[in-house]
């Protein structure tokens, strides 16, 4: 069985997250224009954005395996857009607008829950 290794250093965690943006960016491009190059018609048009969106969770899913800190906005855009293309691709229309904005907004309700570092005490000011 191979063994996963991990990146333990912060060089090295540094150097193979810039690697895998780069591959991200790689396979984004070649699949921009692989499709392209197709005659039209022949790719679904919601086609990019599933391969768009396995390209974000795939480096992601990387990342993690590597013991690199992914990244969240990038987990979001490659689900928004997976779902997206499955979505125009199924027949559906997917609101994407409306549910990034939700997932944003409830974010910024959320962050301080899971943030590490210590919070200061809400004071309220008697009347």
């Amino acid at each position: 069985m191979e063994e996963t290794h991990v990146a333990t250093t912060p060089d090295v965690q540094r150097a193979v997250s810039r690697r895998l943006d780069e591959l991200a960016w790689a396979l984004f491009l070649i699949l921009i224009g692989a499709i392209w190059l197709m005659p039209a018609g022949t790719v679904p048009e919601g086609a990019w954005l599933v391969g768009a969106g396995l390209i974000l969770l795939g480096i992601n899913a990387i990342r993690s395996l590597k013991g690199i800190k992914m990244s969240g906005f990038a987990i979001v855009l490659g689900v928004l857009a997976l779902v997206a293309g499955l979505g125009h691709l199924a027949g559906v229309k997917v609101p994407v607008f409306a549910i990034l904005f939700i997932i944003i907004g409830a974010s910024i309700i959320l962050r301080p829950l899971f943030s590490k570092r210590p919070r200061a005490p809400i004071r309220m000011k008697s009347p």
